[in-house]
């Protein structure tokens, strides 16, 4: 219908306009503090990147004076690194040595004869050891390959199998032990032993034993060798040595000792091993007794006869013998473990060590290759109060002591074996970390001449320490300078920034001007890094500017130069190169060291600046206290904003609603002119 008004709907007198502009006035408050909740919101992001700046270079700090500070790290190197490297800890000495490799620690690695390539494994129970790691698995039988997998799939850390072409249409496998060292040697049992033996890998065989210690005619006197017993204890006999056929030992008597010759062909054979078991029983001490029998014959004096009244006086006794004025020093009691020694074919003779032969049943492996040269065990009881039992002389081949030998070794269970300035040492493993103190040393290979390893600071981590330092508190003291002050200038010199990251740091141009705690943090760290910090009399380099990092490094060169007045750190990399080279000890002084004595770090660059820091970044620190100020702050701003919102949308409700009401009334009373206006006009035309 034309003429249509629908009030609230149509707007036939411009009420929605009406509406708005008053609405407009009603949202002052609400939109006064929307940018009061904007700048709130604004000052929190700022102090929150404050506090991750100043937490970075806190961080920072700290590493350049704690414990795992850079200053004390190593690098080590060595003139044959494909035979021998090393790694060295922080608390490790500088220096330089030479090691030479003998031999590496190696594993059991043995490999099949030729096998069909449709070879079936028998099924069974397979056990394979090393050392004292066993793997034992049922297998129910099927192709190499699958036993393979299986052996594989369990065997970490303890063995492992690879399958080897061969010739055309065959194939060997290979078995590996996973330990080094001559103990950890690739034991096969139960099943796995006759699966070996089938397929060629190792072969049975007897220990070559070589008998000897059987009786008491294959010994001698042992050599004299003058221990400070003293004078009155009884000389080392091997009269005081019996030996029981039943038991095949020997029983030394308190000062008893003999010689056993080794047999001609054991001297020739450094392979082999010699057993031998130690026991002692305690028995009464020699020395009482001789303690108390006189040390000299005892003189009496001239006797008297007397005779129907006459006396007869003996002379005196004609002796030379001379009896000293005063007594020797009572005999002490012997107690020693040193018992067993290898003659040398020089002469010389080796202590061979026994330990609580004394308290408890000893065995004793002597490896000959370890006494080069030894041609007789000498057996000494010097012991006043123990009788000593040597039994069960017996030798073995280690390499053989399985039962079985391979027949197709690629390698044997080894030892490492090196020379550490001359020292012969080995070890089960190629990874030695007991020979050179906080140091550990990878054996890969044998060495063709000495190798020397050279342990130097680690001066690359220490430059990058710095870098990185210098970075993080240029980066901290520009967030700052734009935070505090409103120059353009100041972004625009960052050259590290992209034309994004500008635009955004623009927005946060000068929002802190008044803002003291800035400047003052600022004004302290300047301080710190320019102080002077002479932590020895002796120290060379006392600050910054000593080793090349200072705010004007590079010196002033043409015009003046803004940038270079607003606390930015410089570097001299060839400066700071010639200090780390030559002074880092002092580098690490002016950063962290104690100035009381309390073996307590208390002063230096870093100490400082991260005490400084902490001071805003710690839990209920400075930087702390102002986010949470501005959080009660948002807080409130938003419940404020929420208030006003619902005060406007009432309010605007109500206008809308009374200029909806208006627009009824207006509306009403137009249709009733309308209606009267018609009226009139009909009545008009009826009179005509």
């Amino acid at each position: 219908m034309a003429g249509l008004s629908i009030p609230g709907v149509t707007d036939k007198y411009n009420t929605n306009e009406t509406v708005e502009k008053l609405m407009q006035v009603e949202r002052i408050p609400l939109t006064r503090e929307q940018k009061s909740l904007d700048t709130f919101n604004a000052q929190r992001d700022a102090w929150r990147d404050v506090n991750r700046l100043l937490t970075s270079l806190r961080d920072s700090t700290k590493t350049l004076y704690s414990y795992e500070n850079p200053f004390n790290n190593k690098i080590t190197s060595s003139t044959d690194e494909y035979a021998i490297t090393a790694d060295a800890n922080r608390s490790a000495e500088f220096q330089s040595f030479k090691i030479d490799v003998i031999q590496p620690a190696t594993s059991d690695k043995f490999l099949s004869g030729e096998l069909e390539n449709n070879y079936k494994v028998p099924a069974g129970t397979y056990t394979f050891k090393t050392g004292e790691k066993q793997l034992t698995f049922n297998w129910k039988g099927g192709l190499l390959k699958d036993f393979s997998e299986a052996v594989n799939k369990r065997g970490k850390n303890i063995v492992k199998t690879m399958i080897v072409g061969a010739s055309a249409g065959k194939k060997t496998l290979l078995i590996e032990g996973l330990q080094t060292g001559k103990e950890n040697q690739l034991i096969f049992e139960d099943d796995s032993k006759k699966f070996a033996e089938e397929i060629g890998m190792i072969s049975p065989v007897r220990d070559n034993i070589i008998e000897f210690g059987k009786k008491m005619e294959e010994t001698s006197a042992a050599p004299q060798k003058d221990f400070g017993d003293g004078q009155r204890m009884p000389s080392l006999s091997r009269t005081k040595v019996s030996f029981s056929k039943e038991a095949e030992s020997f029983v030394l008597e308190p000062r008893g000792a003999f010689k056993i010759d080794l047999p001609d062909s054991l001297k020739q054979n450094n392979n082999l091993h010699i057993k031998l078991s130690l026991h002692a029983d305690k028995t009464n001490d020699i020395t009482i007794p001789l303690n108390e029998t006189p040390a000299f014959p005892e003189i009496p004096e001239g006797n008297m006869a007397e005779f129907g009244g006459i006396e007869i006086q003996n002379f005196g006794s004609d002796s030379l013998l001379k009896v000293p004025d005063t007594p020797p020093e009572p005999l002490e009691k012997i107690e020693s473990e040193r018992i067993i020694y290898a003659l040398m074919r020089d002469g010389s003779e080796k202590l061979i060590p026994t330990r609580d032969v004394l308290t408890k049943d000893s065995e004793l492996d002597i490896a000959l290759n370890e006494y080069e040269n030894i041609t007789a065990l000498v057996v000494r009881n010097r012991n006043t109060g123990h009788n000593i039992t040597v039994s069960k002389i017996e030798t073995y081949n280690p390499q053989i002591k399985t039962g079985y030998k391979p027949n197709n070794a690629i390698t044997t269970a080894g030892d490492a074996i090196i020379k550490y300035e001359g020292i012969t040492i080995t070890r089960p493993s190629n990874d030695i970390d007991d020979v050179v103190p906080e140091i550990t040393l990878h054996v890969h290979e044998k060495t063709e001449k000495a190798a020397t390893i050279s342990i130097k600071p680690d001066t690359e981590a220490s430059k990058n320490a710095l870098i990185d330092f210098v970075g993080k508190y240029n980066q901290t003291v520009a967030e700052i300078n734009i935070l505090s002050q409103d120059k353009r200038e100041i972004i625009n010199e960052l050259d590290y920034l992209s034309d994004e990251e500008k635009e955004k740091e623009m927005e946060k141009l000068g929002i802190f001007q008044t803002e003291f705690s800035l400047t003052s943090i600022k004004s302290n760290m300047s301080n710190i890094i320019t102080s002077s910090y002479r932590y020895s009399d002796e120290a060379i380099v006392t600050m910054l500017a000593d080793i090349g990092i200072a705010t004007n490094a590079s010196g002033f060169s043409g015009s003046y130069s803004q940038s270079k007045l607003r606390g930015y750190l410089e570097i001299d990399e060839k400066k700071l190169d010639e200090a780390l080279e030559n002074h880092l000890d002092d580098i690490k002084g002016i950063f962290g060291y104690d100035s009381d004595g309390d073996l307590i770090i208390d002063s230096g660059i870093a100490y400082k600046m991260d005490k400084q820091i902490g001071a805003y970044t710690q839990t209920g620190g400075i930087l702390a206290l102002k986010t949470s100020s501005l959080d009660s702050k948002i807080k409130d701003s938003e419940k404020r904003i929420a208030t006003l919102e619902s005060q406007l949308e009432t309010k605007e409700a109500n206008l809308r609603n009374k200029y909806s009401q208006m627009e009824g009334s207006l509306s009403s009373l137009e249709n009733q002119q309308t209606t009267i206006s018609n009226f009139t006009k009909q009545q008009q035309n009826n009179n005509k």
